[in-house]
C-alpha cells in the first residue's frame, strides 16, 4: 500500500477527535489468499498500537467494489499518523507490495462522524491547484446542492488535506443503493460540474465501497463478513423460521382457520420471517463471530471449519424437520 512521502507534521490538537483511516487497495487475482494472511498480520499489529479503537476489512464485491477496503479508527490524528509512519507498518507494507495492482488510496477522515462506509459510498479525491482553494470551495457548495437532489442521497463529508499524510481534498459520499449512487455519478449534471472543476484541479479519482447485510453483521465493531458467509448464516436462520411459521401458523391458522389464500398467507409469513430475522441473525452472527470476523483475514483452516459447521447444522435441521408429520 502507498505510504506518505513526507514525515508527518503533527497539527496542534486542542480537542482530539477520532480519526478513521480508509485504505483502498487492489490485489492480484491469484494472491487473495496470501493477502488474507498478510491482513491478519497487520490487523494484529494495529490492534496493539497506541490510540487504536476499531477496524474493519471489507473484501471486494464486484462489480460495484473491486478493491479491498481497510478501515482503521484511532483516537486522534496524531496517533493515526504515528501508525502510518511506524516501522512496524512500513515493514508490513514493503512485504505486501508484490501482491498489489496500481495506485492505492489512503485517506484520513476526521471526527467521530467519519464512521465506516455504509450501504454504498464513493470516496472521491481531488487535488487542487495552489491558490485555487476558494474556487474549489465555491464549486463544492454547488455540487453539494446538486447531489442532494438525487434519490437515495444520505449525506457527505469533505476532508481537507492533512500535511504529511494526504495532499487531496477527500469527499465521502453516501447513497442508500448502488443504483442511486450510479445515477448521480454518471449524470450529465455531475459531468458538467466536473468539467468546470478542471479549471482548479490537477487530479480527480474515486472508488466505491459496498457491503451487504450491514445492519445484521456488526459483531462487537468487527469487520464485515464476506457476502457468501453472510448468506450461509442467513439461510441457517431463515430455514427454521420459515418452516416453523409455516407448520404452526401459516397453514393451520392463516389458511385453514382464517381462510387466507396461499398468496396472502405466504406474504404474512414473509413479513413475520423478516421481523424475526432482525434479531435472530445478529444473535447468530455473535455465535459465529470466530468465523465472521475479521472478514478476509481468517485462515483457510478456520474458513473450512466454519463451512463444515454450518453445513452440518443444515443437515441437522433437515433431519429434524423431516420427522414432522
Amino acid at each position: 500500500m502507498a505510504t506518505p512521502s513526507r514525515a508527518p507534521a503533527h497539527p496542534p490538537e486542542t480537542a482530539a477527535k477520532p480519526v478513521t483511516i480508509i485504505t483502498q487497495t487492489r490485489v492480484l487475482p491469484n494472491r487473495n489468499d496470501d493477502f488474507a494472511v498478510w491482513q491478519q498480520e497487520i490487523s494484529d499489529a494495529v490492534a496493539r498500537f497506541r490510540g487504536f479503537l476499531d477496524h474493519q476489512v471489507i473484501p471486494p464485491n464486484p462489480p460495484a467494489q473491486i478493491d479491498w477496503v481497510i478501515v482503521q479508527k484511532f483516537a486522534s490524528t496524531r496517533e493515526a499518523q504515528d501508525w502510518l509512519q511506524s516501522p512496524t507498518r512500513l515493514r508490513l507494507i514493503e512485504k505486501i507490495q508484490p501482491m498489489l495492482i496500481g495506485h492505492d488510496d489512503i485517506h484520513l477522515i476526521e471526527d467521530d462522524q467519519a464512521g465506516k462506509p455504509e450501504a454504498v459510498s464513493a470516496v472521491i479525491s481531488m487535488r487542487i491547484a495552489p491558490g485555487k482553494e476558494d474556487a474549489y470551495r465555491e464549486w463544492g457548495q454547488r455540487i453539494a446542492a446538486a447531489q442532494a437532489k438525487y434519490s437515495g442521497f444520505q449525506g457527505f463529508k469533505v476532508n481537507p488535506p492533512i500535511p504529511g499524510v494526504q495532499d487531496d481534498w477527500v469527499t465521502v459520499l453516501q447513497f442508500d443503493t448502488e443504483d442511486h449512487l450510479n445515477a448521480w455519478m454518471t449524470s450529465a449534471e455531475r459531468q458538467a460540474l466536473l468539467d468546470e472543476a478542471q479549471a482548479f484541479t490537477t487530479e480527480t479519482h474515486y472508488r466505491t465501497v459496498r457491503s451487504g447485510f450491514e445492519q445484521w453483521f456488526r459483531v462487537d465493531g468487527a469487520a464485515h463478513a464476506p457476502a457468501w458467509k453472510q448468506n450461509m448464516v442467513v439461510l441457517l436462520a431463515l430455514y427454521p423460521v420459515v418452516f416453523l411459521f409455516g407448520f404452526f401458523v401459516q397453514t393451520p391458522i392463516l389458511m385453514r382457520q382464517f381462510g387466507w389464500p396461499f398468496w396472502l398467507a405466504l406474504f404474512g409469513g414473509n413479513v413475520a420471517g423478516v421481523t424475526i430475522l432482525n434479531w435472530l441473525v445478529p444473535w447468530m452472527s455473535k455465535r459465529f463471530a470466530w468465523w465472521l470476523k475479521p472478514a478476509g483475514s481468517e485462515s483457510k483452516k478456520r474458513t473450512l471449519l466454519g463451512i463444515v459447521v454450518v453445513v452440518a447444522l443444515y443437515g441437522v435441521l433437515l433431519f429434524v424437520f423431516s420427522r414432522f408429520p
